[in-house]
């Protein structure tokens, strides 16, 4: 690792932890105002979050200090964590599920293995889907940088993942659960994308969960190979490494 990689990683990881940190103390910096403010919705955190965002008046600077600290002030901005992407524009991606989907993760992994096993549809092109109910969901593209063959974030997606954090944290999202969906392009043995893209899906979902405290109930992981191609006219194009993620259905 280089040393501008070393001292990329020691600030990225020390900007995350200060946001988790700044998370957890908003609730007793903003007592006052949750309080005063948002009635009796101190001890439910969507309600309690979306009522500090929307108010016009009769906020502390501390108080604001520290959901601006936490991130939460930024979602509305159009600070670029990629080209063309915007938490906003994420936001609404997520938004507008019309039919809950409920999905037996387990047993898409074993379908996705069994077809790959067989070694029915051998040519990338003629390969169709092998979860089309997930076409139908909203959903993001989100490109992340790992090592090579490796399931390992390299620091310069840490930002990336740290915005889909800030979308998952955003009121209009906070009542659903998602999936992680990993992809590979079409090289190398079907198999070993298999594995390699659900190991790719586990990293972001435990990044998630650990560094950013998402709920683990709101987020699962899977992944797809190669076998769902997300430009499956160009087999080996790089965005069939991209991680995709979908809204499926509202968190218990």
């Amino acid at each position: 690792m280089s040393a501008q990689c070393k001292t990329g990683y020691a600030r990225g990881f020390d900007a995350i932890l200060k946001r988790v940190a700044a998370r957890a103390a908003i609730r007793k910096l903003c007592e006052r105002e949750l309080g005063k403010l948002c009635g009796g919705v101190q001890k439910d955190d969507r309600n309690a979050l979306e009522c500090l965002l929307t108010a016009t008046r009769g906020v502390s600077a501390k108080c604001n200090q520290a959901i601006s600290e936490a991130g939460f002030g930024a979602m509305a901005s159009s600070a670029q964590a990629q080209p063309g992407a915007t938490t906003e524009s994420w936001i609404n991606e997520l938004a507008g599920l019309e039919t809950p989907l409920d999905i037996d993760v387990a047993a898409l992994r074993q379908q996705a293995l069994e077809r790959v096993k067989s070694k029915t549809d051998g040519v990338p092109l003629k390969r169709p889907p092998v979860a089309a109910q997930l076409l139908k969901l909203p959903k993001l593209v989100v490109e992340i940088q790992f090592d090579e063959d490796s399931p390992i974030v390299r620091p310069e997606s840490y930002r990336v993942v740290g915005r889909i954090a800030d979308t998952l944290y955003h009121p209009a999202l906070l009542p659903y659960k998602f999936l992680i969906i990993g992809h590979t392009v079409a090289t190398g043995k079907r198999e070993y994308n298999l594995t390699l893209s659900q190991r790719r899906a586990d990293a972001i979902r435990d990044m998630l969960v650990t560094t950013f405290k998402i709920s683990p109930k709101r987020l699962q992981a899977i992944g797809l190979g190669e076998e769902q191609l997300l430009d499956a006219a160009h087999p080996t194009a790089t965005i069939n490494r991209q991680i995709q993620v979908a809204t499926v259905g509202k968190a218990l």
